[in-house]
């Protein structure tokens, strides 16, 4: 627990704008004060991080959109790529007068590459950002096999293709036959189904959103040096049980940008500053926002 008490019965109103494409773009909102746009990472929307939302709604105004092609937001569209992201957070940002973000996985890449471009944006923090230091074929040359396997509806076999292609399982999975794995998460995903509530965020719902994460992943591998020219303060996160394949770009960004500060948690991991649940049931989020609003709160 933190010192600080979250706010009783706190108001969330939901919020749209209008990204350069045309595309709708929702967001919730939360608190009072500086305004913090909160991005988060892949198979989630705007709903995963409420419990880090209300553990700094007593000091800030915060804003959680829902990333294009899930939530309440608009369709991906044609041409897909970082640049729409960007463009998305603009919108936000615009709507919302915010200058502090915080984004996790493929969103804090994203928020990455933002504060190359927004002078909106005067401080980022980002929870190991999805960012490969080179383009990894086994991380980045699953979309295919995910592809087909989607088209074919065969759900639970594309599950297990993105989660085998970007490591995210323990290392049991690697010996796992593919078609225990594939039973098993048919299993895990018809549960989900059968106890979700109307508008809620499932793998099933989710599944697709990988495909585009994907894309993501492939475009900013080997951009390291690009961030270099970013002007904000930037926050660097992980957790000690996070994900491997993650950390050397941690590393990697932690001597390229040039305002920068890094903090590793010992004993958390790659899901940690969500809400707590079944599929992330070690999840910290009081824990990453205590270091959020120090960050957020220091003087420049």
């Amino acid at each position: 627990m933190t010192m600080h008490e979250r706010p009783q019965a706190a108001e969330l109103s939901t919020g749209f704008v209008t990204s350069d494409d045309g595309t709708q773009i929702a967001y919730n909102t939360i608190g009072n004060g500086p305004g913090i746009v909160l991005l988060h990472g892949s198979m989630e929307t705007a709903r995963s991080h409420m419990t880090m939302a209300e553990e700094l709604a007593d000091a800030f105004t915060v804003h959680l959109p829902d990333r294009r092609g899930r939530g309440q937001s608009g369709p991906y569209g044609d041409g897909y790529s970082v640049r729409k992201e960007v463009e998305d957070l603009d919108a936000v940002l615009r709507e919302t007068g915010a200058h502090y973000v915080f984004g996790v996985s493929a969103g804090g890449v994203a928020v990455l590459q933002a504060a190359r471009v927004l002078p909106a944006i005067h401080k980022a923090a980002v929870y190991e950002p999805a960012l490969l230091l080179e383009d990894i074929p086994q991380l980045t040359g699953w979309i295919d096999r995910f592809d087909r396997e989607m088209a074919e509806g065969k759900m639970a076999a594309a599950l297990v293709t993105s989660m085998l292609g970007l490591r995210l399982g323990p290392p049991i999975m690697n010996i796992m036959p593919r078609g225990l794995l594939t039973w098993l998460t048919g299993l895990l995903t018809k549960s989900e189904d059968k106890n979700a509530k109307p508008g809620d965020a499932t793998m099933r719902t989710l599944a697709p959103t990988l495909h585009y994460e994907g894309v993501l992943l492939a475009e900013m591998a080997d951009t390291l040096d690009s961030f270099a020219d970013i002007q904000a303060e930037i926050l660097l996160l992980g957790g000690s049980k996070g994900l491997p394949f993650l950390k050397p770009a941690l590393s990697g960004l932690e001597k390229t940008i040039p305002n920068v500060e890094r903090i590793e948690f010992p004993g958390l991991d790659h899901g940690a500053s969500g809400d707590v649940s079944k599929q992330n049931p070690a999840a910290r989020p009081e824990v990453v926002a205590a270091e959020l609003r120090r960050f957020f709160t220091s003087a420049a």
